[in-house]
Parts: C-alpha cells; structure tokens; sequence
C-alpha cells in the first residue's frame, strides 16, 4: 500500500479500464483498530501489508456502489462492517453499524451525509480533522482538480449535491481530500470544494 500524507493513513488502488482512473481504497491505522474505508479486491502484497499493520477492526462503505471486496475483507480480519443509515433499507451486504451525522461510530472523526448523488445519504468523512475522504459524488479524473460526479454516471440532483459540497468547503482547514475515484487532492482542497458547490452547466470542474 501507499503510505499518504499522514503517517496513519495508506492506500491501494486498482486501474479501471472504463474510466481510465483508479479506484482508490484507504486505511486509517489506529490504536482502538483499524479503519479500512470503500475496500478493493487486495493484492497478496497489499493484503500481508494490511496483516503488518494489525489488520482491520471496522470497514466502512460510503455507499452501496462502493461494497467492492468488503465482504471478503471481512472474513479474513474478521472485521466489522459500517454503511451509510440513508441507505440501509437494500444495502447490499450485511451492515454492524449504520453510520449518519448523528452516529458517527468513532469519536475522532466527522461524518457527513451528502445528498444529490447516486444514493441517499452517501458519506464523506473527515479523519483527524484533516482529512476528507469521499465516494462518488466528488471525484477527480485528472491532476489537481476536483469534480462532481456527472449525470451519466448517476447524478441524481445537482443543486441538492453542491448544498453538500458546499458544507464540505466550509470547514476550517483540508490538508487533503482522498476521493474513492481518481486523483487524491493534497492541495488548494476549500478553492476546488468551494468551485464544485457553484452552479455549472455539468457539474463537473
């Protein structure tokens, strides 16, 4: 896995052909267990790094497209599993917790439910006061810039998703944002947050 730029956080990443991005996993290391958020099929290299590390405690889906290897990535660390409470009725895997703004599951970090996009109540999460980590709706095909998830691709109410975005731009420092579909964002992140939540034609950067 990729060390990222906190010393608790990694990542791995898998090509996908279709959209010519990769897809992005994380893994938030901590002393009460591990954190695996939106979790890929894992390499045998990637997966003895997850062992090294301590394994995982929780897995945490931001939203039902994004259960990925989650099911056998819990029954090889024996993980528990936390989705979105928006989406519970349907969730496609079995769910120990269901997390909302309300119930965010750990004390150090923030959850927010964002809506407009492919789901109800998809998550984005904010580790260590920091660092954002989203799913669909904000996303980034190329370098250093952001953009929302587009209608093709499930965009289901662009004024409704940037009103969430733009409460993502309002907090009071991002060192990075780690998005589950492309490029992370390790700079400028409340300029690229700040220009998503302005109406566009398309929504996108």
């Amino acid at each position: 896995m990729k060390r990222l730029h906190r010393k608790d956080l990694w990542c791995w990443s898998v090509f996908n052909e279709r959209l010519n991005i990769d897809f992005n996993s994380f893994v938030w290391t901590r002393a009460a267990g591990n954190v695996v958020i939106d979790p890929l099929p894992m390499s045998e290299h990637d997966r003895a790094h997850l062992r090294l590390l301590g394994g995982a405690a929780w897995i945490v889906l931001t939203n039902r497209d994004h259960v990925r290897g989650a099911r056998e990535l819990a029954a090889e660390f024996g993980a528990k599993v936390a989705g979105p409470a928006a989406e519970r009725d349907g969730f496609p895997i079995a769910c120990d917790a269901w997390l909302s703004e309300r119930a965010p599951l750990f004390d150090d970090w923030r959850v927010f439910e964002l809506d407009g996009g492919k789901t109800p109540g998809e998550l984005a999460l904010l580790v260590g006061g920091t660092t954002l980590v989203t799913g669909d709706l904000v996303r980034a095909h190329r370098p250093a810039s952001l953009m929302m998830l587009h209608p093709d691709q499930g965009l289901r109410d662009a004024a409704a998703a940037r009103e969430s975005i733009a409460r993502l731009a309002a907090l009071p420092h991002l060192d990075a944002v780690l998005v589950g579909d492309g490029w992370c964002l390790f700079a400028d992140c409340h300029e690229s947050l700040r220009a998503l939540s302005e109406p566009t034609p398309t929504g996108r950067s």
